[in-house]
């Protein structure tokens, strides 16, 4: 792609005095992981790949499925009963192809974890289960990597970066998971679709953000009230 047509595509962005041909530089040359390609990783993908993020690595072991349409954004008809990770693929080359595409189409393990994480700079949990984000959360500490977080359930969401610049973690919030394996989820109670679209975005933007090196409220838990339309922040 031309100079002229990279400026042209990405010119709203650069246009913000606090982004700037710098800051799109910084988007262009990143590496971001995405552990997740469903409700909450459709939209950060998106936005991401839209954003010019350089190299954008997707890991998700799942296939598309028809009950994930309503909010997996990235996903359509056509790739019901495909990867989600070739799916994804497919999305991210369609909306600009300039974005190096890596998909890891296996589950992130203790075997696997930190050989996959440490090869990006920024780390987006998009998981749907304690034991995948402790994981997540753990390596992102052993490797000294930043970890933007959400959940969803239902109207309720929250999102927060942990493990930013030397900020706490997920353990200084909930220092262990809940021991109850039969704890709610999207499967059991559902989950209204526009819900993880307004999470995942925010999490995109607290991607963008540290990228950008703009400043990143961390150490604070968002909490997001869709059915009563109420946003908390909490200090930890």
């Amino acid at each position: 792609m031309k100079s002229k047509d990279i400026f042209t595509r990405y010119s709203r962005q650069i246009f913000i005095e606090e982004v700037g041909l710098d800051g799109q530089r910084r988007i262009m040359a990143s590496k971001v992981l995405v552990i997740g390609a469903g409700g909450l990783g459709s939209p950060v993908i998106q936005y991401l790949a839209a954003a010019g993020v350089g190299t954008l690595g997707v890991a998700d072991f799942d296939e598309v499925e028809l009950h994930n349409l309503n909010r997996q954004i990235i996903h359509n008809e056509n790739t019901v009963g495909a990867l989600k990770v070739k799916s994804a693929e497919v999305f991210v080359e369609n909306l600009n192809h300039q974005v190096k595409f890596e998909g890891i189409d296996k589950r992130i393990d203790d075997s696997n974890a930190e050989e996959i994480l440490s090869q990006y700079d920024i780390i987006v949990d998009g998981s749907d289960n304690f034991t995948s984000r402790y994981l997540i959360n753990d390596t992102c500490v052993k490797l000294g990597k930043p970890l933007v977080y959400g959940s969803i359930l239902g109207f309720s969401g929250q999102t927060a970066v942990f493990n930013y610049k030397e900020s706490k973690n997920l353990r200084d919030l909930f220092p262990e998971p809940p021991f109850d394996e039969n704890l709610p989820d999207c499967d059991s109670l559902g989950v209204l679709g526009a819900l993880p679209g307004i999470v995942g975005s925010m999490m995109a933007m607290q991607v963008l953000k540290i990228i950008t090196e703009l400043s990143v409220q961390a150490n604070q838990l968002t909490l997001i009230d869709a059915l009563n339309w109420r946003f908390q922040t909490i200090d930890f």
